[in-house]
């Protein structure tokens, strides 16, 4: 079953108002927001990315959601899971000490303090840490949560929910024919990152780009008055567009050389039409897209890059002149 089937399957339930169709990535009840994120070992973060930066991205994921309906963050929930270890075993003696043929050797274990049975230790530590960190860099209290029990060697998949205030929150689907569509910072610098902590040579300043993205609460906050409708760039800024659009039930067209990068991106990757689209379709960037009239004056900074048209699906350009889609929009469940 893909995404879109399973999301069709849950929109034949009986469905709270608050969840508007589950066409957003937020519910909303009573002026509050509540969004929800999981995270999986090997698929959103890498196994050997540092604890701390996985509780980070956590964090960020789920505010940056927030921060797409300009609200402010009130508190979090955490579902985390304890991952088993192998039983230790005491010293093993190999080896008949009544034949001659073989030497006895005995396997001595470490005999200092021993961690608590059955979990590991070091990585949960530092994964609070990092929660501790990210928690009070973005002014935001723990609620509560909860903790299961994981088997030896499986995938840590993890689980946040986070919950704000908005005194207006734009949907995803309020995008008008002829509003221009704008995106905050510059793309594919996370992208960009993690070809970098899988082995290739590149700056730090785009590993942390993708390690520990920076959700825009402040600009999400500022833009929502002005905006028909907003989304953050999660899974590619292709794919974010296209669906912002399908919801709206429009077309839009997007100019691939209006689409901002940084200069540490163009200096790793370059500025030609290959490093755009690998850009615009990477993914965990985690900046707001939004639609808006036009032309008008926004309270924060953000870069047009296109328009929403009559009609339906993706248009690119490349400086106005039409060019095929790639392959890949972005990441899809």
């Amino acid at each position: 079953m893909t995404e879109a089937e399973f999301l069709a399957a849950l929109r034949a339930l009986p469905l709270h108002p608050g969840a508007r169709g589950l066409l957003d990535d937020t519910a909303h009840l009573d002026g509050l927001i509540l969004t929800t994120d999981t995270i999986v070992e090997g698929i959103h973060y890498l196994p050997d990315d540092p604890p701390a930066d996985v509780a980070w991205k956590l964090v960020a994921a789920n505010l940056s959601d927030l921060a797409a309906k300009g609200a402010v963050p009130e508190g979090v929930m955490l579902n985390y899971p304890l991952r088993a270890v192998p039983p230790a075993k005491a010293g093993v003696q190999l080896g008949d000490s009544t034949n001659d043929a073989y030497s006895s050797v005995t396997i001595a274990f470490p005999t200092g303090p021993r961690p608590s049975p059955g979990r590991e230790t070091g990585w949960d530590e530092a994964f609070v840490s990092g929660l501790d960190i990210a928690l009070r860099t973005f002014a935001v209290r723990l609620l509560g949560g909860d903790t299961v029990s994981l088997p030896v060697n499986a995938p840590r998949v993890i689980a946040l929910t986070a919950i704000g205030r908005a005194a207006r929150a734009p949907l995803r689907a309020g995008a008008r024919e002829g509003d221009a569509l704008y995106v905050t910072g510059t793309i594919g610098d996370a992208g960009a990152g993690l070809r970098i902590a899988r082995g290739e040579s590149g700056p730090a300043d785009l590993v942390d780009r993708y390690r520990r993205p920076t959700p825009r609460l402040a600009e999400g906050k500022a833009l929502a008055p002005s905006a028909h409708a907003m989304m953050d760039v999660s899974d590619g800024l292709l794919i974010d567009a296209a669906r912002m659009a399908d919801a709206s039930g429009l077309g839009v067209t997007i100019d691939l050389a209006a689409i901002p990068l940084s200069a540490a991106y163009r200096a790793f990757a370059g500025d030609d039409r290959a490093a755009r689209i690998a850009a615009a379709t990477a993914g965990d960037d985690y900046e707001l897209l939004l639609a808006a009239p036009a032309g008008i004056p926004l309270a924060a900074r953000a870069t047009p890059i296109g328009a929403f048209t009559a009609g339906t699906g993706l248009t690119l350009t490349d400086g106005g002149t039409p060019i095929p889609l790639p392959t890949t929009l972005g990441f899809q469940h």
